[in-house]
């Protein structure tokens, strides 16, 4: 999945937020710092699923046949796929 930069310093800013908020959270580092490795994380965690994506796209285009996209097949599979993928990077 796509996102734009700036949704996801918004996500960053909300897990900041919402952290800060949280009695059992203690912050070791000031809130910028805190915001700003959320949205590394994500960023990460975004860099993985399009990796995933494409993975699961791939191994359905080099099926013997032709399966389109939007089809039941094509879903079940691109399913398929795209847990097995998750799995064997531990996600």
């Amino acid at each position: 999945m796509r996102i734009s930069r700036d949704k996801v310093n918004k996500l960053a800013h909300t897990v900041a937020d919402t952290l800060a908020d949280v009695d059992e959270a203690e912050f070791l580092e000031d809130r910028n710092t805190i915001r700003q490795e959320a949205r590394k994380i994500l960023e990460m965690l975004l860099a993985d699923e399009v990796k995933i994506d494409a993975a699961a796209r791939g191994k359905i285009t080099s099926q013997q046949r032709i399966i389109l996209e939007g089809t039941q097949e094509w879903d079940i599979l691109y399913r398929k796929y795209y847990n097995d993928e998750v799995k064997r990077l531990g996600i």
